[in-house]
């Protein structure tokens, strides 16, 4: 019975938590995000950076990387197809790389 009781708290205590980091989650996209033209606009406006990198993502998103040669800022967003645009991550020291893939059966 103990056991019972145990395993049942503790399941009730991980729904919890999953419940309340999605509304984190929730939350802080709500900050993080914006009709896609005003993001572009301010990552333009304040920031210098132009899209250097763009690639399609589950459900029909958008991820892309906006960066500036000149101070090395950058920034990764991903729009849904509604056209909400939410930032993801951003930093410095942006670099372009053009690396070769790996010869065949090397294990890099």
């Amino acid at each position: 019975m103990m056991k019972t009781m145990f395993k049942l708290t503790m399941g009730l205590g991980v729904m919890v938590l999953a419940a309340q980091s999605v509304n984190a989650q929730t939350q802080a996209a709500g900050q993080n995000c914006a009709p896609r033209p005003a993001v572009l606009e301010r990552l333009a406006e304040k920031y210098g950076e132009t899209r250097q990198s763009i690639g399609l993502a589950a459900q029909g998103s958008v991820v892309e990387v906006f960066a500036s040669h000149e101070t090395g800022s950058w920034t990764i967003t991903v729009t849904m197809p509604s056209g909400l645009t939410c930032l993801v991550a951003s930093g410095q020291s942006f670099e372009t790389l053009a690396e070769a893939l790996p010869a065949k059966g090397n294990d890099a």
